[in-house]
């Protein structure tokens, strides 16, 4: 537009004729590109344009949005002008995987009477993952793909640690369960979103005992093997996965100090919460410089500037997931 305006603006010195000539071939010249510019435009607007409907799972203390700052940073909005229908779950901030992915299988089909769409591609972050496997446990012939990033599926050595430093019954225990109902509960009425609490649920499901228990009623897509790939296609659903594995980012991040402490525990590549291989899930698509915040582009966007972007990342298993028809 801008050297449309240009080219405009010169014409307007011209003398009568040459201004009615050189207007003249202007107009034919824009009418003969225009038809090439839509069909640029259209391609470019397409990339991601899956079959289904994608639903976004955030993780533990996850939302949609609050106070205009989206959990899955310019995510959505990217997607969108990529050709996809995008949808953000909202499910508890913390409680079991059983309890969200009962929430979730509720909204999927919201979204598939909403859409007339027949299934959904679920792309769940941390413990949105495990969320979004109940889901296509439990109702398969709904889910065309479940995609996760970051999450701890034969779980986290961070909540192992919780767990043995606050033992049951006890004093410490009960504070921190309940300053993280509290707070979660805060995230809830910040965001709308006033779902049940339950941070112990949330705990015992994010463990290796927990995990293990979990993996046990919907084996679907998990390696059997430490860190190798699962089976991709399980019962109509195909299963994907990647993972970050760099705590430490962005200088200018606040949120990865903590993640760089964090990530002592675990004594392998990691995001800070989650291994890379307690991440694997189907078929695993890779590890990036990112942390567990990052792999939503949290927060707000800063991140490794050398490594791919998170927004990037969404897209192109759009891309994917188009490609096979999903």
């Amino acid at each position: 537009m801008i050297r449309l305006k240009t080219i405009l603006a010169s014409t307007g010195r011209k003398s009568g004729t040459a201004r009615r000539s050189a207007g003249a071939l202007l107009m034919c010249g824009v009418l003969a590109l225009a038809p090439l510019v839509q069909t640029a435009q259209a391609a470019s607007s397409k990339t991601a344009q899956t079959a289904y409907p994608i639903v976004l799972v955030h993780g533990m203390l996850g939302f949609d949005s609050i106070a205009g700052i989206d959990y899955w940073y310019g995510i959505p909005g990217e997607l969108r002008a990529q050709g996809a229908k995008v949808f953000v779950a909202e499910v508890a901030a913390t409680n079991s995987s059983e309890v969200r992915g009962e929430q979730l299988l509720k909204q999927v089909k919201d979204v598939l009477a909403l859409t007339g769409a027949s299934k959904v591609n679920l792309i769940g972050h941390s413990h949105g993952g495990p969320t979004a496997r109940y889901v296509s446990g439990v109702a398969p012939e709904l889910v065309a793909s479940v995609t996760t990033v970051g999450s701890p599926h034969k779980g986290s050595k961070v909540a192992d640690v919780l767990g043995d430093t606050l033992p049951a019954g006890s004093l410490s225990r009960t504070v921190v369960v309940s300053s993280v109902n509290a707070f979660s509960s805060l995230l809830g009425i910040l965001s709308g979103n006033n779902t049940p609490q339950n941070g112990l649920g949330a705990l015992d499901s994010l463990n290796t005992v927990g995990s293990a228990k979990f993996n046990a009623k919907f084996p679907d897509g998990v390696p059997t093997t430490a860190c190798g790939n699962g089976a991709e296609l399980v019962n109509g659903v195909r299963y994907f996965s990647w993972s970050g594995t760099q705590p430490l980012t962005n200088v200018f991040d606040a949120s990865d100090y903590p993640l760089s402490l964090l990530s002592a525990v675990h004594g392998e590549a990691n995001d800070g919460l989650a291994s890379a291989c307690s991440s694997h899930l189907g078929t695993y698509l890779g590890s990036y410089r990112q942390n567990h915040l990052d792999e939503v582009n949290q927060l707000l966007g800063l991140r490794d500037l050398f490594s791919v972007s998170p927004v990037t990342l969404y897209v192109n298993q759009a891309a994917k997931l188009k490609q096979l028809g999903l």
